[in-house]
């Protein structure tokens, strides 16, 4: 278990797994600045991959102008390809990308995925699929623009109706396209996690 395990001290804190792309669509970076403005606003911390470029940079940047603080994770081997960001709070190179996650989660209180690629993807099944398995209890989010995510819901929708999943799951994933309401709903469902598992993964 890392020394970085998250108490009941400090912020109330965010792990955002999004892209080292804007995408095409202008509303996703829009998104991104509304997201890191209200976790500044309402005083909480960012949690993310460390990168400066794309809709990581973004929301960092705005979490940042707003007065919240920023923690972000990224490999050694990344620091080039996805722009290591010198300006956040705290910066923790590590060694691999289990190591990132695994920080990233432990440092967390809640997660949201917005518009991203198969780095996001990896990332917000991989957490879920923790919370599925009792690693942890923390909530997760879908933070939607311009109907992202509404293609891959109806792939686990159908996946759900093929027998491969069950309404437990899928109730476990909170998707919605307004920032505040969807903030609001994670800290609500937010507890204490100091008793997780994480360490046993």
């Amino acid at each position: 278990m890392s020394d970085n395990k998250l108490t009941g001290d400090g912020p109330f804190s965010v792990c955002v797994y999004c892209g080292s792309r804007n995408g095409v669509r202008p509303g996703y970076r829009a998104l991104a600045l509304r997201l890191g403005t209200a976790i500044g606003q309402r005083g909480w911390q960012l949690v993310y991959g460390g990168g400066r470029a794309g809709l990581m940079g973004a929301v960092a940047d705005a979490t940042l102008a707003a007065g919240g603080t920023v923690v972000g994770v990224i490999p050694q081997s990344l620091m080039t390809l996805e722009v290591g960001h010198a300006g956040l709070t705290e910066l923790h190179v590590v060694q691999t990308m289990h190591q990132r996650k695994q920080m990233m989660a432990e440092r967390s209180h809640a997660f949201i995925a917005m518009p991203g690629g198969i780095g996001t993807f990896e990332e917000l099944f991989e957490v879920w699929t923790w919370r599925h398995l009792n690693y942890h209890d923390r909530p997760l989010g879908l933070l939607d623009a311009e109907g992202y995510w509404a293609p891959m819901l109806q792939f686990l929708r159908h996946a759900a109706a093929e027998g491969f999943m069950g309404d437990d799951q899928m109730a476990m994933l909170h998707s919605d396209d307004q920032v505040d309401r969807l903030l609001d709903l994670l800290a609500a469902q937010a507890g204490d996690p100091g008793d997780d598992n994480f360490g046993k993964i």
